[in-house]
Formats: C-alpha cells, sequence, structure tokens
C-alpha cells in the first residue's frame, strides 16, 4: 500500500533530464509490466518514447522527499497537433466528430503510476494539475485512449460490452476505430454488470465516474498488447460533484 506520508509535487517537464525521467516510468509501465514495445522505444537505456514527445506537454509527479519521478501524463493542445499535423490517437480512432464541434480539444495520454504509488493520493494529485492545465488554456473536451492489457478480445467480451452498453458517447462525439473491433458482444440482459465493472482498468472507470464516454469499437494494438478504447470527457457535461472529483478536491 502506499505511504501514506507521501508529499507530491505537480509540474511540467522543463528539460530533457524532465522527459528522460518521464520516459523511464513509462518504459517501466508499459514496456517492463504489460510487455508493450515500439519502434523508438530504447530497451538499452530503459526509456518508452515515440515521434510525438516533442509535441506534447508532460505532467510530471514527483514524490518530494526523494525528488522521483513517480507519475505522468502527456498532453496535446489542438494548436500543437496543427503543428505536428495530427494527434496521436488518430492513428487508432476517426476524430472527425470531435474536431467538426469547433471546441477546444486536448488529447491525454501515456497516464501511469509507478507501482509503489498506486490506489492512493498520486492520481488526485495528477487530476488536480490536470484541471488547473485544462481551465489555464479552456479546454473544452478532453480525450484519449486508455487500454486493457492484452489482446484476446473474448477475455474482455464482458467490460467492453459493458462500456458499449452503458457508456457510449453521444453521436456529436462518437470517435469511431479504424481498425474496427465491435465491443457490442454480449447482450445487455445476459451481461452481468457488476461482474464486468470489476473487470474495467481503473484509469478507465474514473472517467467514468467523472462523466466520461468512449468512443465506438475498441481497436486491438498488438505492437502494445492492449485493447485500446477512446475516452471522451466533456468538460461542460460534468456536474458539480464530478468537477470536484476531476480537481482533487474531498470538500463538501
Amino acid at each position: 500500500m502506499p505511504d501514506p506520508s507521501f508529499e507530491f509535487s505537480v509540474r511540467l517537464a522543463k528539460s530533457e533530464e524532465d522527459l528522460r525521467a518521464a520516459q523511464a516510468l513509462r518504459y517501466e509501465v508499459f514496456v517492463c509490466e504489460l510487455g508493450g514495445d515500439g519502434e523508438m522505444v530504447d530497451h538499452d537505456a530503459g526509456l518508452e518514447r515515440d515521434r510525438f514527445d516533442p509535441y506534447f506537454d508532460h505532467m510530471l509527479l514527483t514524490d518530494r522527499k526523494s525528488d522521483k519521478v513517480v507519475g505522468v501524463y502527456r498532453l496535446l493542445t489542438d494548436e500543437r497537433a496543427s503543428e505536428l499535423g495530427e494527434f496521436y490517437s488518430e492513428a487508432e480512432y476517426d476524430l472527425a466528430p470531435l474536431k467538426a464541434t469547433g471546441r477546444r480539444l486536448l488529447e491525454l495520454g501515456r497516464s501511469c503510476l509507478h507501482r509503489d504509488y498506486r490506489g492512493g493520493a498520486g492520481m488526485y494529485h495528477l487530476w488536480n494539475g490536470l484541471a488547473q492545465y485544462v481551465s489555464e488554456r479552456n479546454i473544452d473536451v478532453l480525450f484519449g485512449v486508455a487500454s486493457f492489457p492484452g489482446t484476446d478480445i473474448n477475455a474482455l467480451s464482458a467490460p467492453l460490452s459493458l462500456l458499449h452498453d452503458r457508456h457510449l458517447a453521444p453521436e456529436e462525439l462518437r470517435v469511431r476505430s479504424r481498425r474496427y473491433q465491435s465491443m457490442d458482444l454480449i447482450a445487455p440482459e445476459a451481461l452481468d454488470r457488476r461482474k464486468a465493472m470489476v473487470e474495467v482498468p481503473a484509469l478507465i472507470k474514473a472517467y467514468l465516474r467523472l462523466g466520461g464516454f468512449v468512443g465506438d469499437g475498441a481497436y486491438v494494438d498488438h505492437s502494445f498488447n492492449t485493447t485500446d478504447v477512446c475516452l471522451i470527457l466533456d468538460t461542460q457535461r460534468m456536474n458539480a460533484r464530478q468537477k470536484k472529483i476531476y480537481a482533487g478536491r474531498n470538500d463538501g
């Protein structure tokens, strides 16, 4: 269990050293734990990186006592995506519905915590930092791919069916998988919803609690050994209670 005495700080990466610390944590989580890989993954240096990294802001959660980076978020505004020519998620999902809204977009990705800091306050501190980032830039819609470990669709049929049945995005925000894997795999009346929700990863459940939705269809990513869904969070649809949770506040 995480030590309750942990003290955290949240900031954006400012240097190459900061970026390498984020990539090292990503390597530990996405490569060592989940078995992922990629063209630019540096196994010798222990860095999980890709060609998109220079365009993203990298939010770092640091344990003040050890000065160790223990959590990261990767953030791409629509302005920076225009410079790049695409969002990272566009390799997996057709984002035309989101772009057509004309609203300010922010793509989230590579969110992870060191194993020793999961289940505690670390994620709330990252969310607090994210909420401030969103407020300062007047972001309207947040989105990004989130992953189930593994690529066995049969094993994931219950949680995917639950997401499709209960949390499908409204049509105006409903992005679609480019390599379409249906999530409508088990009829609603045959689905054990409680059991299925237990099988949904914690990060995805957290966004659902905030009023998040999922796009149409999953994307099976064999190179990363994951099955991805696209999460979409419309800040205007969040109620007051949800906004308090999102900003890491527990008052009231």
